[in-house]
């Protein structure tokens, strides 16, 4: 009786006890899951710290047109070309021709010629060769890249002269983000195969960590591509290649406030370069860039933020002729025979050193992020070969550029102001040309938050006026001899070009809020609307001999002079959107660039500006199922027609996406690009002599295995 009563006494006490212990345990599940939700709203792409950012910005934070695209993006997206990296970037699109592995970006209808900069771990790549097609082109295996940063406009002022149309910054993997906080060791590896074209990849990584303070990693890709088809069914010669690739890259950390990165990316490419449809040149080129970057920043020391990064990138194409090909004589424009097995080579060297740092203080309440520093890139270009005449086209010679800035953001409660001077220098000289220049650039951004309410707290509205100064590139500046093939007219050089100044006014919205339909979502959005003057803009004019003030001479072959010569403007402008809603379980996404422009003449005469893209429309869809192991979804593009091209028309492309964590080690994904197999072709492509008709129905298929200790 007893012990009855004692459970009877004793039983409601424990079930009371249980259920309070079962309170607190889901207590405190729903507080992680909450944390777990707040950390997934808070990982949202534009919640991510831009690598490029001088201040230590994310995209949502910057009052100017930032984007990043993250590992799991990329992962995502399976990408065979920079191009694939790069879907959705609003204001960005990606020339590539024939030549998949070679790339041109375009942001905002500027490209070629170091209007945008591309720069991969610090290091510019200013490979250029004339062609019809892309002038500027580089060269980065996807597989290498483990985040990309844009910033549209010549805001980017900072980051390095002659960007007036933006910047692209590349970063690559490190040991850090490929080993698990318990391992000194892994290893992964990856195949892949794509259906059009029949293309085999395979990637292997390794990292290893020698201790807490010093760590590296290693990466291999060989790509094996056939010629693929396009929407049409059409097989397009000249598509396929074959790419080795490779990335080393070591981290020492000297001090608990310092950090030295070393690295190396390299590839070897070759395809077979078709003129209508018939082999003519086999294409051999290695690309090397060796980075140097040194980082000191100090908490306890505000005004030491210290960065200083060194780099030299060189690239080494040789173009072989297949087959006895009938040409001009660059230097008298007669008809001559060019051999097979003549072989051109463009040889471009660039080195480039750029030192920064940002002092933190505050001033009566108002708090200051001064950031100065300078910069300085060198390309040293030779060309030549049995072939002749291809250095005429892309001539050999040197050139300099160098620059200071001086840049404050000042903050103050709901007002953010920033203001800044770049001072820009450059010379460029050949045997026997020279010319040189220099200029200063402004920039004053003024953005606000003017609201404290709940639901508007994070609206910020900004405005923009900057300046961006870039010289003329060697080519643009001493092109010289006859047109090699098809028909014969001379190249005329222009010693007398002046530089592009890129005049911006820009207008944007940023709007960040968590926790709109269920506790833990976030939504993210920046949209701006931008009108770019370029004075002085430089682009390719057709002269004639007829006109006594062209300076064309009369000669063999047709009555005409191609040269570069100034506009006196290009006027652009244009909107752009990006957005992303995450609530953990699934995410959604629209981003949208419409740009217009034209040139106007010193006369008045108005054209429409060839290198405007087209208006894109780009959603996206996700949802994670099975703890996030699994996730799929879709995109699906619109592009709308630019004006003035009698190529393009307007397209939809419906791509679709699964991921599958299997097991901790073993990682499935499949993709399908172009599901619906649509025939189209980039009005980028406008300028070559054929259309090139872009890919078909494409699909991948990859596995993943990785382990380690």
């Amino acid at each position: 009786m007893a012990g009855a009563a004692a459970i009877a006494l004793g039983a409601p006490a424990a079930q009371a006890q249980q259920a309070a212990q079962q309170a607190a345990n889901q207590q405190q599940a729903d507080q992680k899951k909450k944390a777990d939700e707040k950390a997934t709203a808070e990982g949202t792409l534009l919640d991510k710290i831009l690598v490029i950012s001088r201040t230590g910005e994310t995209a949502i934070q910057s009052l100017a047109s930032a984007s990043h695209v993250d590992q799991e993006q990329l992962d995502r997206r399976m990408a065979t070309t920079p191009n694939e990296m790069l879907l959705g970037v609003p204001g960005v699109t990606v020339q590539a021709d024939a030549r998949r592995v070679s790339s041109s970006i375009n942001i905002r209808g500027l490209q070629d010629f170091g209007r945008v900069a591309v720069i991969i771990d610090g290091a510019r790549q200013d490979f250029q060769r004339s062609d019809h097609g892309t002038q500027s082109t580089f060269y980065v295996d996807p597989e290498l890249i483990k985040s990309v940063d844009v910033i549209r406009g010549p805001t980017a002022n900072t980051y390095g002269s002659g960007a007036i149309g933006g910047v692209v910054f590349f970063d690559t993997k490190d040991a850090a983000d490929f080993l698990k906080p318990e391992e000194t060791w892994a290893g992964s590896l990856t195949g892949r195969y794509e259906s059009n074209g029949k293309g085999w990849t395979t990637s292997a990584t390794g990292a290893y960590k020698i201790n807490d303070n010093w760590d590296v990693l290693g990466n291999i890709v060989y790509r094996d591509y056939g010629d693929y088809k396009n929407g049409g069914g059409d097989t397009v010669a000249g598509t396929g290649f074959d790419v080795l690739s490779g990335l080393l890259k070591t981290t020492i950390r000297p001090t608990e406030n310092s950090e030295l990165k070393l690295g190396w990316v390299g590839s070897k490419d070759g395809w077979t370069e078709t003129s209508g449809s018939v082999p003519a040149n086999d294409v051999d080129l290695k690309s090397n860039t060796f980075t140097a970057r040194y980082d000191i920043t100090d908490d306890a020391r505000s005004w030491l933020d210290l960065h200083i990064n060194a780099s030299y990138n060189k690239t080494l194409l040789d173009l072989t002729t297949l087959t006895a090909q009938n040409r001009f004589d660059p230097t008298t424009g007669l008809p001559v025979l060019l051999p097979a097995g003549s072989l051109s080579t463009f040889d471009v060297g660039t080195t480039g050193i750029d030192i920064w740092n940002t002092s933190r203080f505050e001033t009566a309440s108002v708090a200051h992020e001064l950031t100065y520093g300078g910069d300085w890139v060198g390309d040293n270009v030779d060309t030549g070969g049995s072939a002749g005449g291809d250095s005429f086209y892309t001539p050999g010679g040197k050139r300099n550029v160098s620059g200071a800035y001086i840049q404050d953001k000042l903050t103050w409660e709901w007002l953010e102001v920033i203001g800044g001077l770049r001072y820009d220098n450059y010379s460029l000289k050949d045997d026997a040309n020279g010319t040189s220049g220099d200029r200063v650039s402004p920039r004053i951004t003024v953005g606000i938050s003017p609201f404290e309410s709940a639901g508007l707290a994070g609206l910020q509205f900004y405005g923009t006026y900057a300046e961006g100064y870039r010289s003329p590139s060697l080519t643009e500046t001493l092109i010289s001899g006859n047109h090699p093939a098809g028909v014969s007219f001379p190249f005329l050089p222009n010693p007398n070009l002046k530089p592009e100044t890129g005049k911006t006014v820009e207008f944007g919205v940023n709007y960040k809020q968590n926790d709109i339909i269920e506790g833990g979502d976030a939504l993210r959005l920046k949209a701006a609307y931008f009108n770019n003057n370029v004075d002085d803009y430089i682009d390719g004019v057709t002269l004639s001999p007829f006109d006594p003030t062209s300076g064309c001479p009369f000669g063999p072959g047709i009555p005409i002079c191609f040269q570069y010569q100034n506009f006196a403007k290009a006027k652009i402008n244009g909107f752009e959107l990006e957005s992303v809603y995450d609530a953990g379980w699934g995410y959604a996404g629209l981003s949208a660039s419409i740009v217009n422009g034209h040139t106007i003449s010193y006369e008045g005469e108005r054209a429409d500006l060839a290198t405007v893209p087209s208006s894109q429309v780009t959603a996206q869809l996700g949802l994670r199922f099975f703890e996030d192991k699994l996730t799929v979804g879709g995109e699906v593009q619109y592009n709308g027609k630019p004006k003035g091209n009698p190529v393009a028309k307007d397209f939809t492309l419906v791509n679709a996406f699964a991921s599958y964590q299997a097991t901790d080690n073993l990682k499935l994904d499949f993709r399908a690009d172009n599901l619906f197999d649509v025939k189209y072709t980039n009005p980028l492509n406008g300028s070559t002599t054929a259309v090139l008709y872009e890919p078909g129905v494409t699909l991948k298929l990859a596995a993943t295995m990785r382990f380690g200790g």
